[in-house]
């Protein structure tokens, strides 16, 4: 039996290893097999692995040192091909709408409580007391008895999530993840040290099972969660599996963190779990208006048990001295008019999402499941081509991520994630260009050289 392949082409690999490097899962710095052991693993030859390195290196994403081994890079000018630079392209990497119409009226109203604070000093390490009585109000109306001083208002939900884990993370340390899960979380758990144990989610649920034996078995130090509407499956945990999870985390010592950034994203789901909260006084929940009133409004929040505020409130100054109060200011007014604001979301993710299942009606491999909330659509492509397809994308003006992106190990590759999020037009214009990336994957016509430039995945 032959060991090489008998049609080696060296670009075609250097393209995929690229794109693993901007899709960041190869991460700058990491260090690649050598040729020998590369073109072991693929059956090439040596004399194809070696020109695959020369390509990677002669466009700067490895670079090579004798004795050294070959090491992630990216180029110091990447210019974006038909990218990230270009207006005309669709960013389904961003599941985030416009503003709520009502954010002008409620900056206006804002302003005389900000000019009120013009004799202060401006720093807010907390958060505004009026700002953390509102954040404690909503978890109140939603079931959960919450003190102002159990609230912490940060400048979004991932700045409080990576202030969480610079409080009490620990280098070296396990921590659960879902598989798939929000990228930026886990490159935050990757940067602050900790060894990752990821249990599968889809979009029918968790596997309770295999989450609760991992728990008891890894013992990790925490577990980041997306409870409600999980990003990007769309499903959400019962309130018999958070009772039993928050009872087995607090068994073993795990802190249970909750991003509940898409809690409020409800379309037509028929039933209202309670907040992870509920079910434990030590859940650490993090929050942010991003989804509800706009992604420029970056204001998140941290709810948390005393001790942990204690924590939080003494490692905050080390990198930043408060939110901005001019969007704490309209945070207030915002959260004041919370049922206006979620029944527009409704009816915005409505029209998106049936947007996208009208663009998928001609895909015959192509499934959508039932999507009753959230920011998007977990697609099943019928066969492992999603980071074919994302990079095929690129030529027709279409930037998404492929499923891999949203796991710890380069897996669901038959998997999509198409936001529900745009206007109902753009949709349809990003289901046209996706129909012929398709095309272009299924009869292998793609253009060599495509670029995919790494872009950050809301």
């Amino acid at each position: 039996m032959p060991t090489t392949s008998p049609a080696p082409q060296p670009r075609p690999l250097a393209e995929h290893i690229r794109a693993l490097i901007l899709d960041g899962r190869l991460t700058v710095g990491e260090r690649l097999p050598s040729e020998r052991s590369l073109a072991i693993e693929l059956r090439r030859s040596r004399s194809t692995t070696t020109r695959v390195y020369d390509l990677l290196e002669r466009d700067g994403y490895v670079s090579r040192l004798h004795g050294g081994g070959t090491r992630v890079t990216l180029p110091h000018t990447a210019a974006p091909a038909g990218g990230a630079a270009d207006e005309s392209a669709i960013h389904l990497s961003i599941a985030s709408m416009d503003s709520t119409p009502g954010l002008y009226d409620a900056t206006v109203r804002s302003l005389p409580r900000l000019a009120a604070m013009r004799g202060t000093s401006g720093y807010s390490l907390q958060g505004l007391p009026e700002l953390r009585e509102a954040v404690a109000q909503r978890f109140i109306e939603r079931g959960v008895p919450t003190d102002a001083d159990e609230i912490m208002i940060t400048s979004g939900a991932l700045n409080a999530f990576n202030l969480v884990l610079a409080s009490i993370g620990r280098r070296g340390e396990r921590a659960l993840v879902e598989q798939p899960t929000f990228p930026h979380a886990l490159e935050a758990l990757h940067r602050h040290g900790y060894r990752l144990l990821p249990t599968p989610v889809d979009v029918t649920g968790w596997d309770e099972g295999h989450l609760t034996d991992t728990l008891l078995r890894g013992r990790p130090h925490l577990a980041y969660l997306i409870p409600d509407f999980h990003n990007p499956t769309g499903a959400t945990l019962s309130d018999a599996e958070r009772t039993r999870i928050a009872a087995t985390a607090r068994s073993v010592g795990t802190h249970l963190i909750v991003d509940e950034t898409t809690a409020e994203l409800d379309i037509d789901r028929d039933w209202t779990p309670l907040p992870f909260s509920a079910f434990s006084p030590h859940v650490i929940t993090v929050g942010s208006m991003s989804k509800i009133a706009w992604g420029g409004m970056r204001i998140g929040w941290i709810r948390a048990d005393r001790s942990i505020m204690t924590r939080l409130l003494a490692t905050r100054p080390s990198f930043e001295l408060g939110t901005a109060l001019l969007e704490q200011c309209i945070a207030v007014e915002l959260l004041q008019e919370m049922p206006a604001l979620t029944a527009h979301v409704a009816t915005r993710l409505y029209a998106g999402r049936e947007a996208v299942a009208a663009g998928l009606g001609s895909f015959e491999t192509i499934s959508m499941p039932p999507t009753r909330g959230g920011l998007s659509a977990w697609l099943d492509l019928g066969a492992p081509v999603s980071t074919a397809l994302s990079l095929a994308a690129r030529a027709h003006g279409l930037i998404l991520p492929p499923g891999p992106r949203f796991s710890t190990g380069g897996v669901l590759e038959r998997r999509l994630r198409i936001p529900i999020t745009l206007p109902p037009e753009r949709t349809a214009e990003a289901m046209g260009r996706l129909r012929l990336a398709w095309e272009d994957v299924m009869t292998g016509s793609r253009a060599a050289g495509a670029e995919m430039p790494r872009s950050a995945v809301i």
